[in-house]
């Protein structure tokens, strides 16, 4: 029988469709601004696609940290550390500490970079580990692509069946990343089972000459075709922040903006503030560029182009864009909304707009 390790971070994720770009010290002003617990569906998709699995122990914390999970879904289970109140990095760490001292074969957690950093302050490569991505950023290498991917690959390591690789365990300064300004630090490594295609690749910078000479020719097709007249919904990243500049605008590089007529409309907006100003408008497009060689379009950095915001503008007026370089080096474009039809109705070939009246074709998966 395998013993594993399973915790939830509870709040991990609350601040990416409010636009606070994470939650940590932010719990209560994510609530104010509307937002939901997304950790606990998304563990909750993870033991849909797992099934029944047999000859299998959970030690788990108590109550939404894991057991409240668990203890429906027919395993033998645990619980081997209790917490008080909201949940804190202290509970994860002791709980990784009860496992690490029990001995166990693998540690499962749904949350996101921050809770990858404390798992890897108690067990660093010691102790195999599956990320299930729950959190706003997830730079890190030791996500599975999404909860689906995560139970195929738990299922290949009980049978046997799964390679290991050291996963580079990044994360940033939040206050600063809240300020558009990028700091992310390797904070370490965690052992991971890997499957080829399941596994998030850690984000990677892309810079050089060549690279901005791209984002310049891109940026100059955008602001010629952008005069349609239409709301623009412009996603974050150095590449859709060179459109802006090229109109002589001041885009959050790290937030979402909203530009019609070469204008400003509103910068850093969240999901509610979007779903506002797109009600009344006759034509609202989106402008993203995935991350580079991760290659996430939506769900990694970028949820308040929620599922909500992405029926409601449509397949058909997403613009997506990247250099070269970027495309290069990231094999295919992923999604994972959190909502498995849409990801369905995302998946296919798809153009990449990666230079002047240039495009790439590219295709996007959900798994």
């Amino acid at each position: 029988m395998k013993t594993l390790g399973f915790l939830v971070n509870p709040i991990s994720g609350m601040g990416g469709s409010v636009g606070l770009k994470g939650t940590d010290g932010l719990y209560e002003k994510a609530l104010e601004l509307g937002a939901e617990k997304i950790s606990k569906k998304r563990a909750q998709v993870f033991f849909e696609y797992l099934g029944n699995t047999k000859d299998v122990k959970l030690l788990v914390p108590s109550g939404e940290m894991g057991e409240d999970l668990v203890k429906n879904k027919g395993f033998e289970y645990e619980v081997v550390y209790n917490f008080k109140g909201l949940s804190s990095r202290e509970d994860t760490i002791k709980t990784v500490q009860e496992f690490k001292k029990r001995k166990v074969d693998l540690i499962i957690f749904c949350g996101g970079d921050g809770t990858a950093r404390d798992i890897c302050e108690v067990v660093s490569t010691e102790v195999p580990v599956i990320g299930m991505p729950a959190g706003v950023k997830m730079f890190s290498s030791v996500f599975a692509i999404n909860p689906k991917a995560a139970s195929e690959i738990l299922k290949a390591f009980l049978e046997g069946n799964s390679r290991y690789k050291d996963s580079d365990v990044l994360d940033i300064d939040e206050e600063s990343y809240r300020a558009d300004k990028f700091k992310m630090k390797l904070y370490g490594y965690l052992k991971t089972p890997y499957i080829p295609n399941l596994v998030q690749d850690a984000k990677t910078l892309f810079e050089g000459q060549d690279e901005e000479m791209a984002k310049e020719g891109i940026a100059i097709f955008a602001s010629e075709f952008m005069s349609d007249g239409s709301l623009y919904i412009v996603g974050a990243g150095s590449t859709t922040a060179k459109i802006a500049e090229v109109m002589g605008l001041k885009k959050t590089i790290l937030g979402v903006d909203l530009i019609k007529d070469e204008k400003l409309v509103a910068s850093d907006v969240n999901e509610k503030a979007i779903l506002e100003h797109i009600k009344d408008e006759k034509s609202v497009k989106i402008i993203v560029s995935p991350i580079g060689a991760q290659g996430f379009v939506f769900g990694r950095g970028n949820q308040q182009l929620s599922s909500q915001v992405l029926r409601k503008v449509g397949k058909e007026n997403i613009i997506i864009i990247a250099t070269p370089q970027k495309l290069e080096n990231t094999p295919f474009l992923l999604v994972d909304t959190g909502d498995d039809e849409l990801d369905n109705q995302l998946s296919g070939k798809t153009l990449v707009v990666c230079g002047y009246r240039m495009a790439q074709r590219k295709e996007i998966r959900k798994d």
